[in-house]
């Protein structure tokens, strides 16, 4: 009798789980040795989990390619369960790790309808307050057997504690099998440390309407899509991913106000990155008029939180175009209507890149866009430099040449 698919699979405890066909990226960390003698809710810690899902038709666009948001929202998933895991492996306070930044993220080869999704997240570095995850993503076509790397991302998470969640909790650390991967996740801190302080000055940028735009310019495509914040579109542990205030951890983190003991039903990042790349996707199409899938997504920074009841518009609009991708800014603002005292504010935002393809899957030519206004144009040439520099890190140059 055949086994059903299961929705989670872990690791066992003090080894590493490397599923069949994954590159074995991950297999650098264990818990301490100590986390065995512990008595929290695990007792021993996996290092790593995989989640499995099967595509379905509700996943996909008309051509079959599955979201790349449903992909984030499975990857946010996986993340935020072996980072509070992890946190809460040690004997003290409850706690739930809060998402507050997604680096960097390809989409290698399209999914389709049909395969199963196999997510496998694992902790990578630890620093006093924070966590970061390392994910893979594997499509498996279940009637070939055949399986391909679709999607890598890195993420870090806070712990804030479930009795006053003004507090930062520390993490429990992990055990390196080298000192050198201590070094390198220390790198990778403070380098994401340093490039999501440079995204606070966009926050007051917004996204204006235009009055009978011409096809190709920005007006012609930038879509907004408004959304209200319902019960299951929040945290199952009343908390949102990703604030403003830094409280020293080196990650910008939930600053709650007066709402200590107690919990909050706030909108979950997985939700948030899935909008976001709706509208990305709106943008994309409305400016090529073809079928079209996420190439890649920048860095996603959350900037503030969001509750049950508030509106939320996630704006997109086109700010470059190569021959072949498109760049598209989308900002996530939150409004609380029913609270006078509090103004519309930023809560997330994002760049991400998308590609055009036929009917066969063949990548197509992009329609060039026309820049009109002067900020139009900065952000041409803005992202012209964010698509070069990228070009030449994967042409392992050090000096991006136009």
């Amino acid at each position: 009798m055949a086994r059903p698919p299961p929705s989670l699979s872990m690791a066992r405890p003090g080894l590493i789980h490397s599923p069949r066909g994954l590159p074995d990226t991950c297999a650098l960390l264990k818990p301490p040795a100590a986390a065995a003698s512990m008595s929290g809710p695990t007792g021993e810690t996996p290092s790593a989990i995989q989640i499995c899902r099967i595509m379905r038709p509700d996943d996909a666009n008309v051509a079959g390619n599955v979201h790349g948001g449903t992909i984030l929202k499975m990857i946010e998933e996986a993340g935020v369960i072996i980072s509070t895991r992890h946190c809460n492996s040690q004997n003290g306070e409850r706690c739930v790790a809060v998402l507050a930044r997604v680096e960097r993220t390809d989409f290698l080869s399209p999914m389709c309808i049909g395969e199963v999704a196999h997510v496998s997240a694992e902790i990578t570095y630890t620093s006093k307050h924070s966590v970061e995850v390392q994910v893979h993503v594997m499509s498996e076509n279940i009637l070939t057997g055949t399986k391909k790397l679709t999607n890598k991302a890195t993420l870090w998470y806070v712990p804030l504690s479930l009795k006053n969640v003004d507090k930062v909790l520390e993490v429990p650390p992990v055990v390196y099998s080298r000192q050198e991967q201590e070094e390198e996740g220390r790198r990778r801190y403070e380098a994401q440390k340093l490039e999501r302080m440079e995204t606070k000055w966009r926050n007051g940028d917004i996204v204006q309407p235009g009055l009978n735009p011409e096809p190709n310019t920005v007006s012609y495509s930038q879509s907004s899509l408004i959304h209200l914040v319902g019960p299951s579109d929040c945290t199952l542990h009343g908390f949102v991913h990703g604030d403003s205030s830094s409280n020293n951890t080196g990650l910008e983190v939930p600053s709650w106000g007066n709402t200590a003991g107690t919990q909050e039903d706030l909108l979950d990042a997985g939700v948030t990155m899935k909008l976001m790349d709706e509208v990305a996707g709106i943008v994309a199409a409305r400016h090529c008029k073809t079928n079209i899938v996420t190439a890649s997504v920048d860095a996603i920074n959350f900037h503030d939180k969001i509750r049950k009841g508030y509106v939320i518009t996630i704006s997109g609009r086109m700010t470059f175009t190569s021959n072949k991708s498109m760049e598209i800014e989308v900002l996530v603002d939150a409004d609380p209507v029913v609270d006078n005292t509090q103004p519309r504010y930023r809560a997330a935002s994002a760049f991400f890149t998308y590609v055009s393809l036929s009917q066969e899957g063949r990548s197509l030519p992009v329609p060039q866009l026309v820049p009109e206004t002067e900020d139009e144009k900065k952000r041409f040439e803005e992202g012209k430099g964010r698509y070069l520099q990228m070009k030449a890190k994967r042409q392992g140059q050090v000096d991006p040449q136009p």
